[in-house]
């Protein structure tokens, strides 16, 4: 039952931002961005957590999940340092995460070659 409940919590959030990309001028881009700044506010002010631990994989998979460990990380060092936690907590608790990004991007780069997109 929680490999249902994962999938269903994840698909509704990829099949929300497939909508925006098909009935809206929005870019990609902004798409993306909208949903980890999404992630920082709920995580902000606490609503990301709980649902995260209900919706598990299906909630921390997803940008949203990104902004969240972003809101999360800094709530944390703001209170472990003070101000200047504000600047590093976010790029302390993301760091393997975007470590990983990078390092299979790298990967898919050189095994693969990119297409131009057909307009």
């Amino acid at each position: 039952m929680i490999y249902l409940k994962v999938f269903a919590v994840g698909g509704f959030l990829c099949a929300v931002g497939q909508i925006l990309v098909d009935k809206t001028n929005l870019t990609a881009g902004r798409i993306l961005t909208s949903y980890v700044v999404a992630g920082v506010l709920l995580g902000g002010v606490g609503i990301y957590e709980p649902f995260a631990k209900w919706a598990k994989a299906g909630a921390t998979v997803p940008l949203t999940g990104f902004g969240n460990v972003l809101a999360r990380g800094v709530r944390e060092a703001v209170a472990e340092k003070g101000l200047i936690g504000a600047f590093t907590g976010g790029f302390s608790a993301s760091a393997a995460g975007i470590a990983a990004a990078v390092f299979f991007g790298l990967l898919a780069a050189i095994f693969f070659k990119s297409k131009d997109k057909a307009s």
